[in-house]
């Protein structure tokens, strides 16, 4: 996107001048969240990769998941990172 712009040719007095638009791509995943089985009371992490760099949001159901002591997230460039500590039956 930093690409966009007015580009312009110059020879002497002569110029030509053209604008450059850039169409974003969406981000898309390069690796996907995997399946996991932890036992009760472990942690879990949960990890995923997109094309670019872009903020994700984590649900579990329907549910949006906020940091806590319980939930963890962790964002680099382009990796998300979710991990649930104390994990219960009810965190499947």
């Amino acid at each position: 996107e930093s690409d966009a712009g007015d580009y312009t040719c110059v020879c002497g007095d002569e110029q030509s001048t053209a604008s450059l638009a850039v169409h974003a791509l969406p981000p898309l995943f390069k690796e996907e969240l995997r399946n996991k089985e932890a036992e009760e009371g472990g942690e879990v992490a949960l990890r995923c990769e997109l094309t670019k760099a872009a903020p994700v949001e984590w649900r579990k159901d329907q549910r949006i998941l906020r940091a806590s002591e319980k939930y963890k997230m962790r964002q680099e460039g382009t990796k998300a990172e979710l991990v649930i500590h104390e994990i219960a039956e009810e965190d499947a």
